[in-house]
């Protein structure tokens, strides 16, 4: 039953530095880099032993042999091994979908204290066999006899034999995101340079931040890695000028320096109520408010990456307020020009009123609140964990400040969205 009284918290991050995919973790396990986040979390909020009401951990590059891979992890940790736990999956926007989830629990009462999270890595890809060569070997397990097996091994060709590797291109449309990342900033006429220097100011922060130790107590280093393998401190608009597009090789501008990199890594975080909090003893660092999600049919026409704008605008008009109402904006930077469509539709009045139904431009955002800490571009992003990163950095952010509020908006595969509201305890 639901209790408006009953407030949700973030109690704790954790998270392992991400990592270029085929680099640092390239003969590691999706489970194993998301059992090391969570033992990050155990260690850092002493769990060892704990039972926790709820796990809920995305993942989107996952496989068939995977599919209770959220409870193998909980069992491969130190916490209570009576722990329930279950896959989440909501494209990029899976770890923050998966906090919702808790979020939503905690709130109604029906648990108390639960973690949410996400993995993902390209670097442990479930690698597929083809449609043929899955029918034969149906055919062939069903086979009762030597000569029924002999029969259905003769079906089988060379060109059967060659794996299928899963894409991350829309099926409907066979394009890629950055593919219609590029048709987005063609429409909205998002400029090379202003692409590039959206990307630069993120490794500024990722690098000041991971400087000033402010990713101390959220990332535990592993195997040997201590900071995120993608940031790179040294780079300039000069150095990314240089690089070549990336999608369309002839008129584009987006490149690898300005959009997220294939990424390997795992977050997580505590959620609880007020019970929770008390139960394990740990003060709140936020306070969950309020989530939405929204979809765009980009199939005729749409934005793939532009449904943030509509689930941030109903988030808005729900809780009746206005950018101008938030000290932070995390929002994921999938490709530089993803974030650059997205803040100048909101910018658009005949935008807001055709495609958002409002009668207003929702307005500029403060660009000195937006990603103050780096985000997708320098950290990295791999994909059911960004939203669970971006949580556990924001509840920080907001802990070290009383009275302030922040938005998060994520953009994801098959044209949706998502977006929440976090304030300070």
């Amino acid at each position: 039953m639901k209790n408006d009284n009953n407030k949700v918290f973030v109690l704790g991050s954790s998270r392992i530095p991400f990592a270029k995919s085929q680099t640092h973790y390239k003969n590691v396990t999706r489970k194993d880099l998301m059992i090391a986040a969570l033992n990050g979390l155990i260690d850092q909020k002493k769990l060892k032993g704990q039972l926790i009401d709820d796990v809920a951990l995305g993942a989107v590059m996952n496989s068939s042999s995977d599919f209770n891979l959220a409870r193998e992890v909980i069992l491969s940790t130190s916490l209570d091994p009576n722990s329930p736990a279950y896959n989440v999956q909501r494209a990029c926007g899976s770890g923050l979908e998966a906090a919702w989830h808790i979020a939503l629990k905690a709130h109604t009462g029906s648990i108390d204290i639960g973690v949410a999270g996400g993995v993902d890595t390209n670097s442990d890809l479930p690698i597929e066999v083809s449609a043929n060569f899955q029918k034969i070997l149906l055919q062939l397990n069903a086979s009762k006899t030597t000569v029924d097996r002999l029969k259905t091994l003769s079906q089988l060709r060379l060109k059967d034999l060659v794996p299928k590797t899963p894409l991350i291109d829309e099926p409907r449309t066979k394009l890629s995101m950055g593919d219609h990342c590029e048709l987005m900033v063609k429409e909205w006429q998002i400029s090379r340079e202003a692409q590039d220097e959206l990307a630069l100011v993120s490794h500024t922060n990722g690098t000041k931040a991971y400087d000033s130790g402010f990713y101390d107590d959220l990332v535990v280093p592993y195997l040997g890695l201590k900071r995120d393998g993608t940031l790179r401190g040294d780079t300039s608009l000069e150095k990314l000028a240089k690089l070549k597009p990336a999608y369309d090789l002839e008129n584009g501008t987006l490149t690898a320096g300005n959009s997220s990199p294939l990424t390997d890594g795992a977050a997580s975080v505590l959620i609880g109520n007020e019970k929770g909090a008390n139960k394990l003893g740990l003060s709140p660092l936020a306070k969950l408010i309020d989530f939405q999600t929204a979809a765009v049919d980009f199939v005729h026409g749409a934005g793939l990456l532009m449904a943030p704008t509509q689930a941030v605008s109903t988030l808005l008009e729900r809780n009746k307020l206005s950018f101008q109402d938030f000290d932070y904006f995390e929002i994921h930077e999938a490709f530089a020009g993803q974030v650059l469509c997205n803040l100048k539709a909101w910018e658009s009045r005949e935008y807001c009123q055709n495609i958002l139904k409002i009668n207003h431009a929702l307005g500029p955002i403060n660009r000195q609140r937006l990603n103050t800490v780096g985000s997708s571009l320098s950290l990295g992003h791999p994909f059911a964990a960004t939203g669970a990163r971006i949580l556990g950095t924001l509840a920080k952010l907001l802990s070290q400040n009383k009275n302030k509020r922040g938005l998060i908006s994520i953009c994801t595969a098959g044209g949706m969205g998502i977006a929440a509201i976090v304030e300070s305890v």
